[in-house]
C-alpha cells in the first residue's frame, strides 16, 4: 500500500486498495488492523484520511488490545474520534468477544487448555486489573457455567477456597477449571498463584470436585496451563 501519512482522502487510494472494496473482493482477514479500523471510522480528518487515523489510534493505544482496553471516555478524547466513532469501535469489540461465547442451549466442551483460552481471551486480555474466573463443567466435559468470582492481586491467603466451590456445588458440577489474567500480558504464574492452585486442587480432593486445570491468560493468544506444567497438581 503506497504511504498513508500524507494529506489525501480515501478516495486518492487506488480502488483495489480501499478497505471496503479490499474487504469485498478478498474477505475480511485480508485487511490490515488500520484498515479495519479504518471501515468502522469511516471518515478521517483534515489532513488524515481514515487508514491513517486508525494507524495512529493503534499506535496511541498500544494496538487492538489497548483500544480494547481504553475506556469509553479515554477513547472519545482520542484525536478525530468522538462519541459516536467510539461507540461504533467499541461495539465492534463487544461483537467480536461475544462471537466467542456459546449461544443459545450450545454448551462449549472442554478437552484442552486451548479450549479455555478460546473461550475466555478475547474478554480477559481487555482486563486492567487481574480477575480469577471458575468455569464449571458437567461429567462430558461441558461448561455449565462461568462463574466471575474474584477481582485485584490474587493471593491465597486472602481467596476464600469455599468461594470458589460454591457455586461448583450448587449446580452439582463434576469438574472446575480455575482461569486468571495476568494484565502485564506474561502468563507466567507466580509463586502466589501456584500455591493457591496446590489450595484449591486440596479442597476439590475433599468436595469430591476434580479441578482439571488452572489457565493463565496473557495477550495475543498466550496462555499457561498450570496442570501442564505440572505446578500446583
Amino acid at each position: 500500500m503506497a504511504n498513508l501519512q500524507g494529506n489525501y482522502r480515501i478516495m486518492d487510494i487506488t480502488a483495489d486498495e480501499r478497505p471496503r472494496e479490499k474487504l469485498a473482493s478478498s474477505g475480511a482477514q485480508s485487511l490490515a488492523e488500520e484498515e479495519l479500523l479504518a471501515i468502522l471510522l469511516r471518515t478521517g480528518i483534515q489532513g488524515e484520511n481514515a487508514v491513517a487515523m486508525g494507524r495512529r489510534l493503534l499506535d496511541d493505544f498500544g494496538g487492538i488490545n489497548g483500544i480494547h482496553q481504553a475506556s469509553f471516555d479515554d477513547f472519545c478524547m482520542a484525536k478525530g474520534v468522538g462519541p459516536a466513532k467510539a461507540a461504533q469501535i467499541k461495539a465492534a469489540i463487544e461483537l467480536g468477544r461475544r462471537l466467542q461465547m456459546v449461544t443459545g442451549d450450545e454448551r462449549p466442551t472442554i478437552s484442552s487448555p486451548q479450549d479455555v483460552a478460546r473461550l475466555v481471551q478475547y474478554e480477559m486480555m481487555g482486563l486492567p486489573q487481574e480477575h480469577l474466573w471458575v468455569l464449571l463443567l458437567n461429567t462430558k466435559n461441558q461448561v455449565i457455567s462461568l462463574q466471575k468470582i474474584y477481582q485485584g492481586t490474587l493471593n491465597s491467603s486472602t481467596v476464600r477456597i469455599a468461594e470458589l466451590f460454591k457455586a461448583a456445588i450448587t449446580k452439582n458440577a463434576a469438574a472446575v477449571i480455575l482461569v486468571h489474567n495476568h494484565p502485564s500480558g506474561d502468563p507466567a504464574p507466580s509463586a502466589e498463584d501456584i500455591r493457591l492452585t496446590r489450595a484449591v486442587v486440596e479442597a476439590g480432593k475433599l468436595l469430591d470436585i476434580e479441578v482439571l486445570d488452572h489457565i493463565v491468560i496473557g495477550f495475543a493468544d498466550q496462555y499457561t496451563s498450570l496442570k501442564q506444567k505440572k505446578m500446583g497438581f
